[in-house]
């Protein structure tokens, strides 16, 4: 499902959408100095900065943070990251680990929600002073799968959605999602990005109201709308999409209208993170990008020169040099700018990074 490779395509532009020209620019101007870093990364001494990025963007890898206790394994990173208000990290596995909270120094301190292994996406939220987690849930348990959770941070579950007859859904397995986050006003949008790629708004009490998007290359559809994000960089909040398979981010608005496409021709995108202006985007195809409030790369993270390794499920971590991604596919900045990114692997990768003093 994640592990096909796909070349992109070339699509409209538009104001915010930055040119192939502006993409080779920002290659040229950031490739060799990347390019180096990850080489130099590669078997450096433990002792020396294990360094990518550029520029304000320049970021060293935090040695072995999250590492498990002996005998014990991920079991998979093909999730998301999020953190609480106490500087908890939270990591979503594909197994029974189920998701791993970690302190901001990397040591484990329990897992939560193990009888829903899969959480693909973690959405953070405070309601009336309560932390909470948007989740979605894929194979799940073999008499609840492919569901919405609302939980919290303990892992307990306060509310579920599965898929709806009303939106013409015949069998269990065409309600394949992958993201949700609460609206403005507390209405959920749904992204159905493993079936049709429709998107999907509820309310707050998880009563169904209506779809939009679905798949397809025009303007207003998607090819596997992966991840959603609330973009409230502009005067309107709008509904940012991971519209992966057609290589680009779009804006929709709360309504279901298409608003624009933000930029086009990156590698795959999956999920994205903001930190002020920038928005923070994982790439499948190896490689973070972060983005300006114009939408134009100013930093590329983890750009992986060895295509044989994007979006490969099946390496080992130890394959996989510590400054470059393999398929980043979680992505998660928190109000110190640390970048945390999940790899989709077989077996789980998660690294941190911390900005560098350069």
């Amino acid at each position: 499902m994640e592990g096909d490779s796909k070349r992109a395509t070339p699509g409209t532009m538009n104001r915010r959408v930055f040119s192939g020209a502006a993409v080779a620019s920002a290659l040229m101007a950031f490739g060799s100095e990347k390019t180096a870093v990850a080489e130099a990364g590669k078997g450096s001494p433990a002792s020396s900065p294990q360094r990518t990025g550029n520029g304000e963007w320049t970021y060293d890898v935090v040695s072995e943070w999250g590492k498990l206790p002996a005998g014990k394994s991920f079991g998979g990173t093909h999730g998301a990251i999020s953190s609480d208000k106490g500087g908890n990290v939270y990591v979503s596995t594909q197994s029974e680990t189920g998701i791993l909270v970690y302190d901001s120094n990397g040591h484990l301190q329990k897992t939560i929600a193990n009888q829903y292994p899969e959480v693909h996406s973690l959405y953070y939220s405070v309601e009336g002073g309560d932390e909470i987690f948007y989740a979605t849930v894929q194979k799940g348990t073999p008499a609840e799968n492919w569901l919405i959770l609302k939980m919290k941070t303990d892992g307990t579950v306060l509310q579920k959605i599965v898929a709806p007859p009303e939106a013409g859904f015949k069998a269990p397995n065409e309600w394949k999602v992958t993201s949700v986050v609460p609206g403005p006003d507390g209405s959920l949008y749904i992204a159905n990005g493993y079936g049709d790629s429709r998107i999907f708004r509820f309310d707050k009490k998880g009563n169904y109201q209506s779809a939009f998007a679905g798949k397809g290359t025009e303007d207003g559809k998607c090819d596997c709308s992966h991840g959603l994000a609330v973009d409230t960089r502009y005067d309107q909040p709008l509904l940012l999409v991971c519209d992966r398979e057609n290589f680009r981010l779009s804006h929709f608005d709360f309504d279901g209208k298409f608003v624009g496409h933000v930029t086009q021709h990156l590698r795959r995108p999956c999920q994205v993170s903001f930190h002020g202006d920038y928005a923070i985007v994982s790439e499948l195809q190896g490689r973070v990008t972060i983005l300006d409030k114009n939408n134009v790369p100013v930093a590329f993270i983890g750009d992986n020169p060895q295509h044989s390794q994007w979006a490969n499920y099946t390496l080992s971590p130890s394959d996989i040099a510590p400054t470059v991604f393999s398929a980043a596919h979680g992505c998660y900045i928190d109000s110190n700018a640390n970048i945390y990114v999940s790899d989709w692997n077989r077996t789980g990768r998660v690294t941190k990074l911390t900005r560098a003093q350069v």
